[in-house]
């Protein structure tokens, strides 16, 4: 048996033996005929605000949990991300009105509640279980604050259908009317629909969940069993002193007895049944005392009585009234023949064409008999809570009649208190708009509700009458919405429950929603996820996620609903939206959500979806390709490609910010000054590994997916000829260490190229693809050179079988013919082949800047300080003559970097001539620029400490003009200084490798070659070479030649 049927039985156990008491005070009996006991279902009862009075205590059954993931974080919580993405996908889209996926929200998150509540067959311990059911609360009341939206925003003012109109009107036409067009009236009609949906949802779930509903009993639950079957079998040969009828009235009216058995069962212990001894007078007494024990008794109905009112179910009530035997109750509930008389238009569409009403009012006149009905209940409730009648009976009396301080005693939860205050104010609006209507009493009720309450009571006073009504309640009533709210704020009006529920986050998002106070909503939301104010990291989530995911969409259907606002109130939900989305963003990212962030970074101002994006994309820059991929779709598939408008960001813009910011210096922390070349080496290769973001394919679902895909990989082939520039300055150091970014590039490129070249008709494109082929031809170079010193280094101290020898020479022979083949390139290697010329009337400047750090022969680096960089300075401008520096305009800045201590900033401008700067550039050696950059990379700089070079991290070359402003790039100059640098040793290298081959007893044959090629006039590779360059060259000949003349001895 499960854990409440367990309790039951205990219960019941504790009975008295004798079956025919009923103890109307014990309410375990009661539970077998009660909803809350036949459940055939294993789990606990959930609480709920209009339940918490019906909760089973189950202190001692609390299962325990097998071990086992939680269901709540891994499965029901985090589909609620993805499902909402989905569905504000499919709305952006305009696959769904915005309403509609207001509506969609709030059975999202109703499914996703009852799935974390009773969706897994696992057993929880006692603390997990707790956390679940708040877990699963939490998207209750979320689903509750997704209802009110829909009824304050969603849902559209329906007019009144023309057929509907009937002449002459009745009282109920003129509510409907009334409340259409008055903005209160409306606005309370909507939260009272709210809140009695919210009820009903709640009714339907509890009936799905535990597999009955409310207001199921048995046969005999309300009804005199043994009297009404008495009745049946003698007919009217009766006793005198029984009841001929079976209505709740009947012993009252008849002055008459129920049968023995029945007051017996109905728990009258304490009188015992003397009818043939008693006067009238007792028995009269003894009838009253009978008649009270069985309202206590009826309790049980009129409690499920007033749950169906409060959920909106007239109907519903009304027959479980007729079930129970007692059909009056359903008079006093639904008059005029059950017409339903919300003032509403589907109310009225609902009755139709029933001119019931209209023909009572015919005769009786325009809201008499509406005045009568609420004046007799409003006598109703007052007497039966005058006389410590029940509870229930008088509050259900109550809400007919806005007679709100008999029904807030049983609102023990903020929504049935704040439905009872918007009923009773929406009743009393309808009564007053009534009331006007007749003869003569326009100008007083069109005026009461202005009045003080003190001079409402007085007048209250003086009306006991139906014709006065509502004055008689209109005291209670507030006068504007917020001082219905404020009421809730109350503890001497509402229970203490009520009042905490003021303090929950979602009813405070509700009150703020009834207010319009959208401003002030956002910034509740704002307060309770923002960051601490100590915390640094503002792309950090906080707060909890399901708000942090509310607010975000919250924000978004709040502007698509609300078109036309103010300056201030769209300022807020822009900036203070903003904030919102963006920081549910980072939460969908923190969570490996990467595929849904796009679809709320589009919806960021501009500046924050590029910050956004970029920020990401260097996070994980380092993840695998299949993450990565994740956040381009993102970006492709919910952004522009190319910037439209100031108001949208485009991928264009975040790519080229992330391409720019991994040029940059990052700030450097190291151990030890041997850390840095090899933090620098590292630092190479997450440069090369942006360029994987410009590989991916973009999805065939964009407009231009083509010619998309051609701009992403011309531009990748942009920047990795930029990159190569820098790795190769850097590259040049004669060890078995290959250049890791470089080779980081090339791999990226070689199968997306193939595509472009194929692919790409543009000849803007040629000679960045030219350089790219020169590039790779360069590192292939490079690679069969190391790893030719590889195996030297490796063969140094042993002693060499004939096979190591073979492969030691193999390895040479291929470093030199790799060597020749770029060397003897028919187009000469980095000169382009279309030289664009630069022609300028004004005075043109040439710029470079350049960060490096200074390393000594030994490969450490040297921290740098002002003296330094004055000599270093003074070193460079050295290295010109004096007529160069004073024609040119020279000018060199060194400085310490402020990202990087070890490293500094150059910068040198000169004037722009012919041949440098401007018109053809026939030398490719880049200019006066080129040399001094290039005495620094090699370690040749006059004055200043020797053998020290400059190893780059970063290299731009920029035409500027006399203001000094960047008007384009010089690309001439870096290509130049890549030759002076690079070429000459590639051929050093070659005479290392000739001189190795001429020792092991291999001359190679093209040693002569390499002479010639030096040389001749025509390569210009002879005055690339520095001095120092140029001695080394001579001594490894001087080498070569000693070596191959001992070989022929």
């Amino acid at each position: 048996m499960e854990d409440v049927d367990i309790i039951i039985m205990d219960r019941s156990s504790s009975s008295p033996s004798n079956g025919g008491y009923f103890d109307p005070q014990d309410l375990s009996i009661r539970q077998q005929y009660r909803r809350y006991g036949t459940s055939n279902h294993d789990h606990d009862n959930h609480d709920h605000p209009l339940h918490t009075h019906h909760r089973l205590p189950t202190h001692s059954l609390k299962p325990c949990k097998i071990e086992d993931d939680s269901f709540a974080d891994t499965g029901a919580e985090t589909t609620t991300f993805s499902l909402f993405a989905s569905l504000l996908d499919s709305s952006i889209q305009g696959l769904m009105p915005i309403p509609d996926l207001i509506l969609r929200f709030e059975k999202s998150c109703r499914n996703v509640s009852e799935s974390i509540r009773y969706g897994p067959n696992i057993r929880h311990r006692v603390v997990e279980d707790k956390l679940m059911r708040q877990k699963a609360q939490l998207l209750l009341d979320e689903a509750a604050s997704w209802s009110l939206l829909w009824y304050l925003y969603g849902k559209a003012t329906e007019e009144i259908p023309e057929e509907l109109i009937v002449s002459p009107s009745t009282s109920h036409l003129e509510a409907c009317q009334f409340t259409a067009n008055d903005h209160n009236a409306q606005l309370c009609l909507r939260i009272v629909q709210w809140l009695e949906g919210l009820a009903s949802k709640a009714l339907d779930s509890e009936s799905k969940v535990r597999g009955s509903h409310v207001g199921t009993y048995l046969p005999n639950s309300g009804i005199w069993h043994h009297t009404q079957r008495h009745l049946k079998k003698n007919g009217s040969s009766f006793s005198a002193n029984i009841v001929h009828h079976l209505d709740f009235d009947a012993p009252t009216r008849e002055n008459s007895n129920l049968f023995p058995d029945d007051k017996k069962e109905n728990g009258e212990k304490n009188i015992r049944m003397s009818i043939e001894n008693e006067n009238n007078q007792n028995l009269w007494k003894d009838t009253t005392v009978k008649l009270w024990n069985s309202i206590k008794l009826d309790e049980s109905l009129l409690e499920d009585v007033w749950t169906l009112v409060r959920a909106g179910r007239l109907e519903e009530a009304c027959d479980l009234c007729r079930s129970a035997g007692q059909p009056w109750r359903a008079s006093t509930l639904s008059p005029f023949g059950g017409l339903d008389l919300s003032p509403s238009v589907e109310a009225l569409e609902k009755n139709g064409k029933n001119r019931s009403l209209q023909a009572i009012e015919l005769e009786s006149g325009i809201g008499h008999q509406w005045r009568l009905w609420k004046w007799a209940s409003y006598c109703a409730s007052e007497k039966i809570a005058g006389q410590d009648g029940g509870k229930y009976e008088a509050a259900i009396f109550a809400a007919q009649c806005s007679n709100l301080k008999r029904i807030l005693p049983i609102c023990s939860d903020w929504e049935s208190a704040c439905w009872a205050m918007a009923k009773s104010w929406l009743d009393a609006q309808v009564d007053v708009e009534l009331a006007r209507s007749q003869p003569g009493r326009i100008d007083f009720y069109g005026n009461i509700i202005n009045e003080s309450p003190d001079h409402i009571v007085n007048n209250s006073q003086s009306a006991v009458g139906p014709e006065n009504w509502p004055l008689q309640v209109l005291n209670e009533q507030p006068r504007q919405l917020s001082a219905l709210l404020q009421k809730l704020h109350s503890g001497d009006t509402v229970h203490e429950a009520v009042v905490r529920g003021c303090r929950e986050q979602h009813r405070q998002i509700e009150m703020s929603l009834m207010l319009g106070d959208i401003p002030r909503l956002l910034e509740l939301i704002w307060s309770w996820i923002a960051p601490s104010e100590g915390d640094q990291n503002a792309f950090r989530p906080h707060g909890d996620p399901q708000m942090i995911r509310f607010g975000a969409h919250l924000v978004l259907v709040l502007r698509y609903l609300l078109d036309e606002m103010n300056d201030d109130f769209r300022e807020k939900l822009l900036t203070v939206g903003d904030l919102i989305l963006h920081m549910y963003a980072m939460f969908l990212f923190s969570k490996q959500h990467e595929e849904l962030v796009g679809i709320y970074a589009s919806q960021l101002a501009r500046h924050r979806c590029i910050d956004l994006f970029v920020h990401m994309m260097e996070l994980r820059l380092n993840s695998s390709a299949h993450v990565k991929y994740k956040i381009f779709l993102s970006a492709m598939e919910y952004l522009p490609y190319s910037p439209g408008d100031d108001s949208k960001g485009s991928f264009e813009e975040i790519i080229e910010r992330v391409l720019s910011r991994s040029r940059e210096m990052k700030v450097g922390k190291y151990d030890k000054p041997s850390d840095v070349a090899e933090q620098h080496r590292l630092q190479s290769l997450q440069k090369a590994m942006v360029i994987q973001w410009l590989c991916f394919t973009p999805p065939s679902t964009i407009d231009n997916v083509k010619s998309i895909s051609t701009k992403l990989l011309q531009r990748a082939l942009v920047h990795s000829n930029i990159l190569f520039r820098e790795f190769a300055l850097v590259s040049m150091w004669r060890t078995p260490a290959m250049p890791v970014g470089a080779h980081a590039l090339l791999s990226f490129l070689a199968e997306p190229l193939k595509q472009l070249s194929d692919d790409s008709d543009e000849e803007e494109y040629f000679s960045e693809m030219k350089e790219f082929q020169d590039w790779s031809e360069y590192y292939s170079c490079d690679a069969t050179f190391r790893n030719f010193l590889k195996i030297e280094q490796e063969n140094a101290e042993v002693e060499l079988s004939l096979e190591e020898k073979q492969r030691a020479c193999s390895a040479a022979e291929e470093a030199l013919v790799s060597s020749f083949a770029l060397l003897q390139k028919k187009d000469p290697w980095l000169c382009p082949a279309d030289d664009h010329t630069y022609e300028s009337s004004e005075p043109l400047f040439l710029e470079l800047h350049a960060t490096a750090m200074l390393c000594l022969p030994s490969g450490e680096c040297l921290c740098p300080d002002a003296a330094m960089c004055t000599a270093l300075m003074s070193a460079l401008y050295s290295t010109v003559s004096e007529d160069d520096v004073s024609k040119r305009r020279l000018m060199v800045n060194v400085a310490i970097s402020s990202m990087d201590n070890y490293c500094i900033e150059v910068v040198l401008r000169c004037l722009a001539v012919e041949g440098d700067g401007l018109g053809s550039h026939e030398s490719c050696d880049g200019g006066l620029l080129g040399t001094i950059m290039a005495a620094g990379f090699k370690g040749e700089l006059v004055r200043f400490q020797a053998g020290v070079t400059m190893e780059i991290s970063r290299l731009d070359a920029w035409y500027s003009s006399k203001e000094g402003s960047l008007e384009g790039s010089a690309t001439y100059v870096l290509l130049g200084l890549c030759r002076r640098c690079c070429l000459p040793e590639v051929i050093l290298r070659c005479m290392q490798v000739s001189v190795s081959l001429v020792g092991s007893g291999n001359p190679p044959t093209s040693h002569d070659e390499l002479i010639e090629l030096v040389a001749c006039p025509q390569t210009g590779f002879s005055h690339l070479f520095s001095q120092q360059q140029l001695q080394e060259f001579l001594l490894l000949e001087r080498e070569y030649s000693i070596r191959k003349m001992e070989l022929e001895e």
